[in-house]
């Protein structure tokens, strides 16, 4: 047995289970690994991602990921290098997404040697991990590997568990590390198949692993309808999820003439959606609620929050996973599908009423109000132009490679949760399964690579925080990717929230307002990535028309200092659009 043969077992293995697309960062102990990867990526059955940086690298993995929702290897070499894939394994965790991480190790022996680049790796993600394993290119045969690669696989997907994420396989290789002229082996992997439980006699509709019906509304217990209210006030809620899922939340709420409340990455923010549900959601509207149909993941905003936790809302999950979202561990029943019964037109009337009132505010904090006037600068005008801008190259393509839209945390997938609601929408991917600003850009730059034309909306520390994936080297393929960065210079959500109180003045600006400076020109122009500063919605709106074609920066300058303003006369327009 030799390092080589192990390599190539584990990537014909994985290339016979789907995986098409692999992000190598570079090491001495991963050359098997590299070697078999680039001999494949030669003969055309995977495409080849090299990135120096192992956090960039996992991110960008993930970003693959979760735009083909196919597994997707992430190679590192041994010691730091496979702590720096913590914080995309975290956020693949939480958010369901099928990465692999293929660390490669020191044989076993020299485990607390002090040898060179040598720790104990093997469970370094396992509370974060669906499966992992550990392999020997010393031990073991062509059959073992390839067994757990096929179990690696089969957890990463949720095939079996309908609880896709990442695994993890530690491979330990022992000199010569470079390739012999041992041939490529026969593989083999065993083909799981999808998981599904045998309808019984009494109820043919499908059921989940855990026994809750996913069964139309009609198929709920006996004495369930009895229990609710006549007629609940029922809201179809939307967190971040992907566009199938998104795809069903809206029609379900179209189907059943229910209020849609959907967050940007929820996929269903498009007509008849409620574009200023977070506003109303504190009124005595959303007091109103006496049921909810929760899909995906929603954390956006502390209103949502508030809701999920009301002792007083029936709340429904709907999800074809293993696990859910019940952030005020409320969640009644859980459920893939439902087909809920026609909401009442009064309440669905009573929604609509209070958004149309709510626009003359929302349009005025955008700029949107007086066209023909200077339209100021501000983070709900920028990205109501990039949702505009998306929303119009996504209808103008006539292939499924249409653009996609990725939006960075903190503010402006805020802002964007108050863009106008319009006939359709792109593709929207964000990182909320932890909500964190690692690895933004990274995860931009796998989404455009998997599908296309992509644009990234995001603040200027989510930039500064993953610069580094700004390179690309001149051998690799660079992604349609244009990043809009609302460069208010510092921590802006702060503002509107507890910190950001006059009580804290004096220490704020220091310790939550974070200014940089930065110049983000030389930067991009250091990493061989066009650049230009805008500082009108009019250039702006120009620059978003243009088509994607290789790696962009479009730095927009604004100003955090009203934000904390702008937010309370928002909630002072939400109870106006109620009481009028």
């Amino acid at each position: 047995m030799t390092a080589t043969a192990c390599a190539r077992a584990v990537a014909a293995a994985l290339v016979e289970l789907g995986v098409r697309h692999v992000v190598l960062s570079p090491g001495s102990r991963s050359a098997p690994l590299a070697f078999a990867w680039e001999a494949l990526a030669r003969q055309s059955k995977v495409e080849l991602h090299v990135r120096i940086d192992e956090r960039g690298a996992a991110y960008l993995a993930l970003g693959l990921a979760k735009a083909t929702r196919t597994v997707v290897p992430v190679v590192t070499t041994s010691g730091t290098a496979v702590g720096n894939l913590l914080p995309a394994v975290m956020e693949a965790s939480h958010a369901g997404v099928p990465i692999m991480i293929l660390s490669c190790d020191r044989p076993v022996s020299a485990l607390h040697t002090g040898a060179n680049q040598v720790t104990d790796q093997g469970g370094l993600f396992d509370r974060f991990v669906r499966a992992s394993a550990q392999l020997s290119g010393a031990e073991g045969s062509v059959a073992t590997w390839v067994h757990q690669v096929g179990r690696l696989v089969a957890g990463a997907v949720g095939v079996r568990s309908a609880d896709p994420g990442p695994v993890h396989l530690n491979l330990a290789f022992a000199e010569p590390l470079t390739p012999d002229d041992e041939h490529w082996p026969e593989v083999r992997p065993t083909v799981v198949e999808p998981h599904r439980a045998p309808p019984s006699a009494d109820d043919p509709a499908p059921v989940l692993e855990w026994g809750v019906p996913a069964a139309p509304w009609s198929n709920l217990p006996e004495g369930y309808a009895a229990d609710a209210a006549p007629e609940p006030r029922t809201v179809v809620l939307v967190g971040d999820c992907p566009p199938e899922t998104g795809r069903l939340a809206w029609q379900t709420a179209v189907d059943a003439g229910l209020p849609l409340l959907s967050e940007p990455s929820g996929n269903a923010r498009r007509t008849p959606a409620i574009r200023g549900y977070r506003l109303l959601l504190g009124t005595e509207l959303g007091e109103r609620i006496e049921r909810v149909l929760l899909f995906g993941h929603p954390t956006l905003s502390r209103p949502v929050s508030r809701l999920l936790a009301r002792d007083d809302v029936e709340i429904i999950a709907v999800t074809d996973g293993a696990r859910w979202i019940d952030p005020g561990c409320r969640v009644t029943r859980v459920v893939d599908r439902i087909d809920p019964p026609p909401g009442d037109p009064a309440w669905l009337r009573a929604w609509r009423d209070a958004d149309d009132r709510l626009l003359p505010a929302l349009d005025a904090e955008s700029g949107r109000a007086a066209p023909s006037e200077p339209t100021p600068l501000n983070g709900l005008a920028v990205a109501g132009a990039v949702w505009h801008a998306a929303t119009r190259t996504r209808q103008s393509q006539e292939s499924g490679r249409g653009h996609n839209l990725v939006i960075g945390s903190s503010h402006p997938v805020r802002d964007l949760d108050l863009a106008p609601v319009l006939g359709t929408a792109p593709p929207a991917y964000a990182n909320r399964g932890l909500a964190g600003i690692d690895g933004t850009i990274a995860t931009a730059a796998g989404i455009a690579l998997a599908t296309g034309p992509t644009t990234l909306l995001l603040g200027d520390l989510t930039f500064l925080h993953d610069a580094g994936s700004l390179l690309i080297g001149p051998l690799e393929r660079r992604p349609d990717l244009r990043v809009v960065v609302v460069n208010d210079d510092g921590g802006s959500i702060f503002h509107i929230l507890e910190q950001g109180a006059a009580d804290h003045a004096a220490a704020f600006e220091r310790i939550f307002g974070t200014p940089t400076g930065a110049r983000l020109g030389p930067l991009a122009a250091g990493y061989g990535w066009a650049h230009r500063e805008l500082t009108t919605l009019t250039d702006l709106r120009a620059a978003l028309a243009e088509p994607i074609r290789g790696t962009e920066l479009v730095e927009m300058r604004i100003t955090r200092e009203d934000r904390r303003g702008q937010a309370a006369r928002l909630a002072r327009a939400g109870e106006a659009a109620v009481r009028a």
